[in-house]
C-alpha cells in the first residue's frame, strides 16, 4: 500500500469515529431527555389513593384470629378504616354474619345476615378509624362461617356503594 492510501485510511478511520461520537453524544442527549421526563413525571403525578379495611382480634391486632369457637361462644373483634384517598372518606360499616350459602364478592356479600351498623363516619386523609370492641356469637354448629365486615362509601351526592369487603372463616362446634 502506498503512502496516499493509508493517509486516506486514516482520514476515513478520524472521520468514522467523529461520525461516531456525534452520533453517541446524540443518543447520550436524548436518553437524559427522556429519563428526565420520566423523573419530573414521576415526582408531579400523586400516586392514587386508597382506603384500607381491617379486622383485628379482641387485642387491636392483626393477628392471631380465632379460627373455631363452640355455639353461643362470644367472639370479640375490631374494624379498622384508613383513609389515603388525598381527600375526605365517608363511610359506614356493616358487620354480617354468614354460612356456607353466603356469597362473599367484591360488591359485598349475598345471603348474609345483618348484625351491626355504623352511623356516618367521615375521615380527613391519613387519618384513621377504629370501632368499639364487637362481639358475635353463633347460635347453629357449623363449618364456613363467616364475620364479614363491608365498608360502604356515603358520597356527598348520589347512592352509597359497597367499596369493600373483609371477612373471617370460622368453624362452629356444638
Amino acid at each position: 500500500m502506498n503512502e496516499k492510501s493509508k493517509n486516506n485510511e486514516k482520514k476515513n478511520l478520524n472521520r468514522s469515529y467523529k461520525q461516531f461520537e456525534i452520533l453517541l453524544k446524540v443518543c447520550l442527549v436524548i436518553g437524559i431527555i427522556i429519563i428526565s421526563g420520566f423523573i419530573i413525571y414521576y415526582i408531579f403525578t400523586p400516586e392514587p389513593g386508597y382506603v384500607t379495611l381491617g379486622i383485628l382480634n379482641g387485642d387491636k391486632k392483626a393477628e392471631d384470629y380465632p379460627t373455631s369457637a363452640t355455639v353461643n361462644e362470644t367472639i370479640s373483634f375490631y374494624v379498622n378504616v384508613g383513609n389515603y384517598l388525598n381527600r375526605d372518606f365517608s363511610f359506614r360499616v356493616e358487620i354480617l354474619k354468614g354460612d356456607n350459602k353466603t356469597i362473599v364478592l367484591p360488591s359485598c356479600s349475598i345471603n348474609a345476615t345483618s348484625y351491626y351498623n355504623t352511623t356516618k363516619i367521615t375521615l380527613l386523609h391519613k387519618r384513621f378509624w377504629i370501632s368499639k370492641m364487637l362481639n358475635i356469637s353463633f347460635s347453629q354448629p357449623g363449618a364456613n362461617q363467616r364475620i364479614i365486615a363491608e365498608l360502604w362509601e356515603i358520597p356527598a351526592s348520589g347512592i352509597e356503594k359497597c367499596f369493600n369487603v373483609v371477612y373471617l372463616w370460622l368453624t362452629i362446634l356444638p
